[in-house]
């Protein structure tokens, strides 16, 4: 069976002033599974596309002719307030260009198909869609439509149509990642020059990411995945050698919980003489002057940190104990000379002036390689400033989710954009969301 894999992100700049191009790591993932013995894959990637991506589309449907089209979609949004850009138009269009020239059977899955699979499928129209944990399910569906056998009510994460109206199977989330991500497919050499590295898989926890250790009470349980240590080295060593890379981001909600596991993994990097400049996600919390170190040694070039809980802020964010352990790891990486992102959020629920100004002086208190302001609250289903977004009127129902939706508090709104943006003029290692 001819199969087409096609990612649709096109969100190249996550930070104005730093450009990030994320490889499509999940859809390489589902590549990687398909049976290359038995379906023929040709593999599509929107980050490097020119405006007319439609039209190479169409190009690439009409030369190829599949029998089937898995689609990934990795973001809702860009998350930004002050420059809003939602995915979810990219994707439709996608798809009705597909349909126009083809009868090929569409599926849809991704990270951000799962967070709303049902109000997503409805919006983008695929004939299938997957939910939680793609690889192993589309290869086990593609397999199925392979010898005509339509019945996909028993496959857990699956959704369709039936009778006018959509059914979900409930969210598939069990994949051990075993099998390799397949990066063939992939411009490797552009994705070499961009962003933050190539993407190598050690931990996945079924959380937001974390700013205090009050949201992490597990340091073990939470974790939906921890990869081996020794495969991620023999990954990180296989995809350097192979493709010439010289940098590797590695994908962790925090890469130092847990601290032990986090000094092994950079103890085994070294042991194996592995030489790659890496970066990745630091918690602001459960770090040490020893872990530091060893980051450095180990190749780590940069990690990124938040200031404020990216799923339910604080309110008011005036938690000076969960500042000060933020102060703390800065410090420790200050000391060590490993560089750090940072990402501080205004205008969430409570937000005053004063805690305005209090957030402010604490950034200038650091040095960091870049500080993103995020303004407003990008709210996302089941978090509660989405329930306090229904409560204030701003949605009538998380369905509507699907569309870039922040919170912003009432007392700062009418002028924080245009203070934050004199602040960000006035400090060139900060940048405005």
């Amino acid at each position: 069976m001819r199969v087409l894999l096609i990612a649709t992100n096109r969100h190249n700049r996550v930070m104005g002033r730093m450009r990030a191009q994320p490889i499509p790591i999940g859809l390489a993932y589902v590549a990687g599974h398909l049976d290359r013995t038995r379906h023929e894959v040709k593999l599509v990637d929107l980050m490097f596309a020119d405006a007319d991506y439609l039209d190479e589309i169409e190009r690439v449907v009409n030369e190829f002719r599949p029998q089937l089209v898995g689609i990934s979609i990795r973001n809702l949004s860009n998350h930004s307030y002050v420059d809003p850009q939602w995915q979810l138009p990219i994707t439709r269009g996608v798809i009705e260009r597909i349909r126009a020239v083809s009868d090929a059977t569409i599926v849809c899955g991704g990270p951000a198909f799962s967070i709303l699979p049902e109000q997503i499928f409805e919006f983008v129209q695929p004939d299938l869609g997957i939910a939680g944990d793609a690889a192993e399910t589309f290869a086990e569906l593609v397999n199925r439509v392979e010898i005509g056998e339509p019945d996909y009510r028993g496959m857990t994460g699956v959704l369709y149509r039936e009778n006018g109206a959509v059914v979900f199977n409930g969210m598939r989330c069990s994949s051990d990642f075993v099998q390799r991500p397949s990066l063939d497919d992939l411009d490797m050499a552009r994705y070499a020059r961009a962003g933050f590295g190539v993407s190598v898989l050690t931990k996945l926890g079924g959380f937001y990411y974390p700013s205090s250790p009050a949201d992490f009470h597990t340091a073990e349980g939470a974790w939906r995945v921890i990869r081996p240590i020794d495969e991620v080295v023999e990954e990180v060593a296989e995809v350097t050698d192979r493709y010439g890379l010289s940098k590797i981001f590695f994908v962790d909600n925090c890469f130092n919980v847990p601290l032990e596991h986090a000094k092994s993994l950079c103890n085994a990097l070294m042991d194996a003489e592995v030489k790659v400049r890496w970066n990745t996600c630091l918690a602001p919390y459960n770090c040490d002057a020893e872990l530091i170190g060893l980051m450095k040694q180990a190749g780590c070039g940069l990690v990124m940190m938040g200031g404020s809980r990216s799923g339910d802020p604080h309110e008011g964010d005036n938690d000076t104990s969960r500042y000060a352990t933020l102060k703390e790891t800065t410090e420790l990486c200050e000391a060590g000379d490993l560089h750090y992102t940072i990402s501080q959020q205004f205008g969430e629920p409570g937000e005053t002036r004063a805690s305005v100004e209090n957030k402010l002086d604490f950034l200038r208190g650091l040095k960091p390689s870049l500080a993103n302001l995020r303004v407003g609250v990008s709210v996302m289903p089941g978090t509660e400033v989405a329930a306090r977004c229904i409560q204030e009127g701003i949605i009538t129902d998380e369905a509507q989710l699907i569309e870039p939706t922040f919170y912003m508090s009432e007392e700062v709104r009418p002028w924080l954009v245009d203070y934050l943006r004199g602040q960000v003029d006035a400090n060139p290692r900060w940048n405005l969301m």
